[in-house]
């Protein structure tokens, strides 16, 4: 069971999930993030500048700096599997002055404003609904052939014409009433969404705000497995009991405490969570380096000589750094590319079982993950998307 704390601060506010005692996500911001937080965002955008030798555009979307838009990011979204996507030339895809519906993808930064597609997602807890598009998917952790093939029956009867659907992982073994309860909910949502579109005129504007952080962890983790939501500050326990409300979770259970940074030592696990260096159980530890290209982790054997083979002494530390990873991975939110240095081990038959109680432990991870495997350099190769872009 997993427990939520909230504690508001002046200007600033930590998230942190806490599971068995333990630490593990957590989410840190102050009023101004939260504020330029944009990714999920849905606005009303008017094609501004189109870059022919980038295959691309520049969109207008009210905000402070201009939106960026890549023309596989426009053209229909079609099942590659079944489907070829056709290549098409930007300026047959986009005109200027074009008004344009546009979902951001990631936050704008310093030197970039936000990238944006036309390819609209609205998340429920068990459905995401995709419109323009006849992509009907499911989640791969969900392998029961009779139940995949329930779901889909379920939800392919039920959705509109033109409009797409993935089948989230908590959908599995829930009833018909309840999938459909939660479809109608994003249905009605994409409605109002459009309606305010064509009605709009064309003046740059947001037309719906992604959800915040608690909300968007109360619909991303298991049915249940949020039991209690604890916070310090009268104004979020209103504003979460509303969500609640809205979202009908009338098991998790919410409230209002102080000193909630005492409880299982809290301070103490937040500044671990900031260190370079890990330690491991065995002696060995790991090194996490942020580029602005990616994140290097690397795996020394520290202290580690072990009682046998230097091969079984090696895959040890390994083994343990693989688990640490992972939990390091979800506990700071590292997203991008990331490369593992692990120590180097002779037998194809541990690489082979690293790689695979990584992508066992990634499991627990709500992010969506992708283990690319060893490369010829012996390095570790996997991409992880952020849960949060704004997380510090």
């Amino acid at each position: 069971m997993i427990e939520l704390i909230v504690n508001k601060k002046q200007n600033s506010k930590m998230i942190a999930a806490i599971e068995n005692g333990k630490l593990v996500e957590i989410y840190e911001e102050d009023e101004k993030k939260q504020a330029e937080r944009k990714e999920g965002n849905i606005y009303l955008g008017l094609v501004k500048d189109i870059i022919p030798g980038m295959q691309a555009a520049f969109i207008d979307i009210g905000t402070e700096k201009t939106s960026f838009i890549h023309v596989k990011d426009v053209i229909p979204q079609v099942d590659e599997k079944v489907q070829k996507r056709v290549d098409v030339d930007i300026k047959n895809a986009v005109k200027p002055k074009q008004k344009i519906l546009v979902q951001i993808q990631k936050d704008s930064n310093d030197k970039k404003g936000a990238r944006t597609s036309t390819h609209i997602k609205l998340t429920g807890k068990y459905v995401i609904l995709m419109p323009n598009t006849n992509i009907v998917t499911i989640s791969q952790k969900i392998v029961d052939e009779k139940e995949k093939e329930r779901l889909l029956k379920t939800i392919k009867e039920k959705l509109p014409e033109n409009t797409g659907a993935i089948l989230r992982t908590a959908a599995e073994k829930k009833s018909e009433k309840e999938l459909i309860k939660d479809l109608e909910q994003l249905i009605n949502k994409w409605q109002k969404i459009k309606t305010k579109f064509d009605n709009e005129g064309e003046n740059p504007q947001l037309l719906y705000r992604s959800p915040c952080i608690i909300e968007k962890m109360i619909l991303d983790m298991p049915e249940n497995k949020i039991g209690k939501i604890e916070v310090n500050d009268k104004k979020e326990y209103d504003e979460i009991k509303s969500i609640l409300e809205d979202l009908q979770e009338s098991n998790i259970k919410l409230e209002l405490q102080q000193n909630l940074l005492e409880k299982y030592e809290l301070e103490k696990q937040i500044e671990k969570s900031r260190q370079r260096k890990i330690w491991l159980n065995c002696g060995g530890f790991i090194t996490i380096d942020t580029t602005e290209a990616l994140v290097a982790i690397d795996v020394n054997s520290g202290k580690f000589t072990g009682k046998s083979s230097l091969e079984d002494t090696v895959y040890k530390v390994n083994y343990e750094a693989t688990v640490e990873i992972a939990k390091q991975l979800r506990l700071r939110d590292i997203g991008g590319i990331i490369i593992i240095d692990y120590i180097d081990m002779q037998k194809q038959e541990n690489k082979d079982k690293i790689e695979k109680l990584l992508k066992e432990t990634l499991k627990q991870d709500r992010a969506k993950t992708q283990v690319e495997g060893f490369t010829k350099l012996n390095l570790m190769e996997l991409t992880r998307k952020h849960i949060c872009s704004h997380n510090s």
